[in-house]
């Protein structure tokens, strides 16, 4: 049902993420398996009575509307794809409506928190590592993707600035904080060599193998620091990228700046950011107001 041929157009014409590569081929293959199911093994023959049938299935399976929105997504842009290439002659699937989400704010970090989690105690490479990583996510706003593809070349201890491949191989340059630089200068040149273990690699941070940190690896170290000092609030990788951006606001940041940092498309995507903020306001308005 040509889904290789469509995850090569993702790669090679979209220059989408391996992660975002992964869900797109998951959702579509569950798809095909259900239409294969009901015989339908070729794409001319797919109605959008199926994809609501489909829909359907996943609802009673009882998926969030959040899964439901993607798959929907991803239905989506494979018919466009076949139609695109000359597969299908029309597009059953583009009167197919997406359920409307709640859009919930992301969980964010004080400064007294942060300041927590960045209390670590250095005694060997790997405090100094964890310490090297943490304040750097939190000084730039990285993805946690981003985050562990960094190369070592991809940092300026001189020029004080990092540079990353976001989303679509979108290369951005972002300053590092002063703190931030101290740990990364004092790791690079310190102890990253004593933790290749004779691997050659060019990842800027390596695990406790020598070899290249991961997405999971970097979280469960995160989670370990957190329980250590004894943090409360629920968060993730990604919580340090949404502290990062609502503390820039909430001291004077502009928004395009802090939208250039992130590295949004939309500003849309940052306005985020304020509502957090405003929450914030709104929050301590009824702790300190008497008439609150």
């Amino acid at each position: 049902m040509y889904l290789e041929d469509f995850i090569n157009y993702l790669i090679i014409e979209k220059k989408l993420s391996d992660n975002t590569k992964k869900s797109y081929y998951n959702d579509l293959k569950k798809y095909i398996d259900f239409l294969n199911q009901k015989n339908i093994n070729n794409p001319s023959l797919i109605t959008q009575k199926d994809i609501v049938s489909y829909i359907e299935y996943l609802n009673n399976e009882k998926c969030s509307m959040k899964t439901i929105s993607h798959n929907i997504t991803c239905i989506k842009e494979y018919h466009k794809y076949l139609l695109k290439d000359g597969i299908l002659k029309a597009d059953c699937s583009e009167n197919i409506k997406s359920p409307k989400l709640k859009k919930s704010l992301p969980h964010v970090l004080s400064i007294e928190e942060v300041d927590k989690l960045l209390n670590i105690k250095l005694s060997n490479a790997f405090d100094y590592r964890n310490k090297a990583m943490i304040e750097l996510m939190y000084s730039s706003g990285l993805r946690v993707s981003e985050l562990v593809f960094l190369d070592l070349q991809d940092i300026n201890l001189n020029m004080g600035t990092v540079r990353c491949l976001g989303k679509g191989s979108k290369e951005r340059i972002i300053p590092i904080g002063d703190v931030a630089l101290e740990y990364l200068e004092i790791y690079i040149n310190e102890y990253r060599d004593s933790m290749k273990k004779g691997y050659l690699c060019d990842k800027l941070f390596l695990n406790n193998h020598g070899k290249e940190m991961t997405r999971q690896g970097f979280f469960k170290i995160l989670k370990k620091i957190a329980k250590d000092q004894d943090i409360k609030t629920e968060f993730s990788p990604h919580t340090l990228r949404h502290s990062f951006a609502t503390h820039l606001l909430e001291y004077g940041a502009d928004l395009r700046s802090i939208q250039e940092l992130l590295g949004h498309e939309d500003i849309s995507t940052t306005q985020i950011y304020t509502h957090i903020s405003n929450k914030k306001i709104r929050d301590e308005y009824n702790m300190s107001h008497p008439r609150s």
